[in-house]
């Protein structure tokens, strides 16, 4: 006779039970902040890193979890702070962006830098003060190092580096370094990640280095470099005496990995994740949005 389905019981005696609820364990990164652009005058602060949660959750077979990657924050097209890196979120978690490093819009206005994940570091210009960094999201991050002024020795205009996902940047009075990252095994390899952008430098010499796990390194008297791609790693910042407009760097991108029992892996997603296995477990690294079907 026919087997006949009666919600999740066939009348012809087969049974059927959803397999349960498993747990996989995440590490999402929203997008690292850019530096901000050096006026006259000027060491612009480092990005701050893109937010950093780590943790396990529990799926329910047959759902569809969106995965949303944050893209970095673009070096400003003029004069401005460093833009913000972008949210990345998964399973009702969300990252946050990095906060863009400071600038000085002019002549001596040293203008703040941004709060994110992680927060921009300020600025150092002509003048006298030390402009603070700014904050990073409890949990997520920390905070920018302050920036530092002169108007006797242009030698101590520097910026201060963006904050880590591991530690505090450096004030430019100390060295302007980004604040280091944070390391995750969740790929099965120790890889530092969300490192703070180093602070730039008004004149030629040493610059603040980018932080572990990504971030850009500050120029003295040039361009930023921008953060490592999928780290989100801040930008480092830029330098200029006056009369060349020097850009802070970019952001780095965001990434989300998901680390999964291989006995409990549907192998449904969308975005083309990069699938590797690390013992008894597949690991899905999304460098870009998609999703996974648990």
């Amino acid at each position: 006779m026919p087997l006949l389905f009666s919600g999740c019981t066939m009348t012809g005696g087969i049974s059927f039970t959803p397999p349960p609820p498993y747990s996989v364990s995440y590490l999402i990164i929203a997008g690292g902040a850019s530096a901000g652009t050096a006026d006259t005058n000027t060491g612009t602060g480092g990005g701050g890193a893109g937010g950093y949660l780590t943790g396990t959750t529990t799926l329910t077979p047959g759902t569809t979890y969106t995965i949303t990657v944050g893209a970095g924050g673009a070096s400003p097209g003029g004069v401005a702070i460093g833009n913000n890196g972008s949210n990345s979120a998964a399973f009702g978690l969300t990252s946050v962006g990095g906060g863009g490093g400071g600038s000085s819009l002019s002549f001596g206005s040293a203008t703040a830098p941004n709060s994110g994940g992680s927060g921009g570091g300020g600025c150092g210009t002509y003048g006298t003060g030390t402009p603070g960094g700014a904050a990073g999201t409890a949990g997520q991050g920390n905070t920018g190092g302050a920036g530092r002024s002169s108007d006797v020795d242009a030698d101590l205009q520097r910026g201060g580096g963006g904050g880590g996902a591991g530690a505090t940047g450096a004030s430019a009075a100390v060295s302007g370094d980004g604040g280091a990252g944070l390391a995750s095994s969740i790929t099965g390899s120790s890889i530092t990640r969300a490192g703070g952008g180093g602070g730039g430098k008004r004149t030629a010499g040493t610059a603040g280095l980018g932080g572990a796990g990504g971030g850009g390194n500050g120029a003295a008297d040039a361009n930023g470099s921008p953060g490592s791609a999928n780290t989100g790693g801040g930008g480092g910042g830029g330098g200029t005496g006056g009369g060349t407009l020097r850009t802070g760097g970019a952001g780095g991108s965001g990434v989300v990995i998901l680390s999964v029992p291989t006995s409990s892996y549907s192998g449904i997603t969308t975005g083309s994740p990069t699938v590797t296995t690390s013992g008894s477990n597949t690991i899905l690294q999304f460098n870009s949005s998609g999703s996974y079907t648990a």
